[in-house]
């Protein structure tokens, strides 16, 4: 009986997203091919307009999605989109395109994803991965780029983290969640590349979400927690890199400070519908 209760917690566990440890970041050699001379410069316009007609900013901070609301037309330019992302031939690219592919292509697809199992309070409860206890859609294969196949787990942990190794990556990709860094209003581009992903660590970093101090107590997303090998794995590095995009008085707040007391995150969908 003890047996069973133990597998059913783990069970319980895994599915509500309470697990600890996410994927180690683990290079796939085959997309570290670029071409630094290369001109091609990718389309994202389809992505644009989706973001364009389905993207509302809260009041609150967060970003959210018009999920229930999404027209026909839109989920077919998400289609196109996605169709038109994996006719790429992404080692023909510059580094500087290859990143923005990769971020756009994550955020698209997780979308699709929602998009197609939708009504969900969480994308947790879309357990498509394969194996025993899984939670989420992460490790499902989706599609295919240059003949190789990949899942959501593949573009971020074999792809964008080792290859990039930037911890503003995490600022960029959306996991479709309220806690997660705000699915941007701009589809990633070569050019605007830079500005985005420090948009996203600065808009991130000052919102609660991102770090607060509760009765003196400093209380952060638990993305660090997670990726602790991409932002550093004392407290003190991980302080330091939220001080470099903190605004007062977040920054003076965290001057005071050596350690972090606890770690959050808020997994319910990032749905306009539900914020109403």
């Amino acid at each position: 009986m003890k047996k069973i209760l133990l597998v059913f917690c783990f069970f319980q566990l895994s599915i509500y997203g309470f697990a600890e440890a996410a994927p180690k970041a683990e290079l796939w050699s085959f997309w570290l091919a670029n071409d630094p001379a290369s001109l091609q410069v990718v389309d994202h316009h389809l992505w644009q307009e989706f973001l364009n007609h389905n993207l509302v900013p809260g009041r609150d901070g967060i970003n959210r999605l018009t999920y229930a609301k999404i027209s026909p037309e839109d989920k077919k330019r998400l289609d196109d989109y996605l169709e038109q992302l994996t006719a790429v031939s992404v080692t023909k690219l510059k580094r500087s395109q290859q990143k923005a592919f990769w971020i756009n292509l994550y955020n698209a697809l997780t979308v699709k994803v929602v998009l197609d199992y939708y009504p969900v309070k969480s994308i947790n409860d879309i357990a498509i991965s394969p194996g025993w206890f899984v939670r989420g859609p992460w490790g499902k294969t989706l599609l295919a780029v240059e003949g190789r196949k990949l899942s959501l787990d593949d573009i971020e942990h074999r792809i964008l983290r080792p290859v990039w190794s930037d911890p503003l990556v995490h600022y960029a990709v959306n996991c479709a969640s309220l806690s997660c860094p705000n699915l941007q209003a701009e589809a990633f581009t070569g050019a605007n590349l830079e500005r985005l992903l420090e948009q996203g660590a600065r808009d991130y970093i000052n919102h609660p979400r991102g770090a607060r101090f509760e009765q003196k107590r400093l209380v952060v997303s638990s993305i660090y927690k997670w990726f602790a090998d991409d932002f550093g794995t004392a407290d003190q590095a991980v302080i330091e890199h939220l001080k470099r995009y903190a605004a007062a008085p977040l920054r003076q707040q965290l001057q005071a400070v050596t350690k972090i007391s606890a770690y959050d995150y808020d997994w319910h969908l990032n749905d306009v519908a539900a914020a109403e």
